[in-house]
């Protein structure tokens, strides 16, 4: 019940969000929205919803070839930006406080709420006073190519959980009279770092998730195969296993 009712905050605090940044600068608000939303909804499990819906989409966009991006882009939601809404009580609160119930939490995301967070949240209403926009040049202020905020902790696991295989081609097949067998693969393996910084580094067949197919007879006497594919997988908050394969 704990589970459902926290995929629901999530749905709720994601379209808040929304209508509280989307005020602001229009093509730098969009970018925080979705990754945001890749932050939130990858934490929770993807929950059914729109915005987790196209959260998704654009995850597997960014690993779609050309060119492959990384799938969560953390550096591009600003988490240690505080925002105060006209009214703070209405329970806008910290997305963290949703998703996470230690006590050893890093700065919020948004400005604490005043009042516990109840049942009431899950239902989402946009009726309230009209929020701040942000502060003019606020994109220059993000901190580049990792979070800004420390996600170090174990509860951002599913963060650095995330791993991006590129198969850019795999090549297996006989030739000449001997019958010899050619192999050859360029695969790179995308990883998160301890403040979500994202970096690629050579990878080889073997090391591909048994959830990846394609390359099942790959050294297996000699078959032909020639196999492109780019391949992500993750974790979510609960440790459940998740994966995306798009083949070109």
């Amino acid at each position: 019940m704990l589970r459902t009712f926290r995929r629901y905050s999530i749905v709720a605090v994601l379209a808040l969000f929304g209508s509280s940044v989307g005020l602001a600068n229009r093509v730098q608000a969009q970018t925080y929205q979705i990754d945001c939303a890749i932050l939130l909804c990858l934490s929770g499990g993807w929950p059914a919803s729109v915005p987790c819906a196209r959260a998704r989409a654009e995850f597997i966009r960014r690993i779609t070839p050309w060119p492959v991006e990384p799938p969560l882009q953390i550096w591009r939601c600003p988490m240690g930006a505080s925002y105060d809404p006209v009214a703070p009580s209405d329970n806008r609160g910290r997305f963290y406080d949703i998703l996470f119930t230690t006590q050893d939490r890093p700065r919020p995301l948004l400005s604490p709420a005043t009042e516990p967070l109840s049942s009431e949240n899950a239902v989402l209403s946009l009726a309230g006073p009209k929020p701040n926009l942000l502060p003019e040049g606020f994109a220059l202020q993000l901190v580049q190519d990792r979070a800004d905020i420390d996600i170090s902790g174990p509860e951002f696991n599913f963060v650095r959980s995330i791993r991006v295989y590129d198969v850019r081609y795999a090549r297996q097949n006989e030739s000449g009279r001997d019958g010899d067998c050619n192999r050859s693969a360029t695969i790179y393996l995308g990883t998160y770092g301890t403040q979500g910084a994202f970096s690629w580094a050579r990878s080889a067949p073997a090391a591909l998730p048994e959830a990846h197919t394609g390359l099942e007879r790959w050294g297996y006497n000699c078959p032909s195969i020639y196999h492109r594919s780019v391949f992500v997988d993750w974790r979510d908050y609960e440790g459940n296993y998740g994966f995306e394969q798009v083949n070109y």
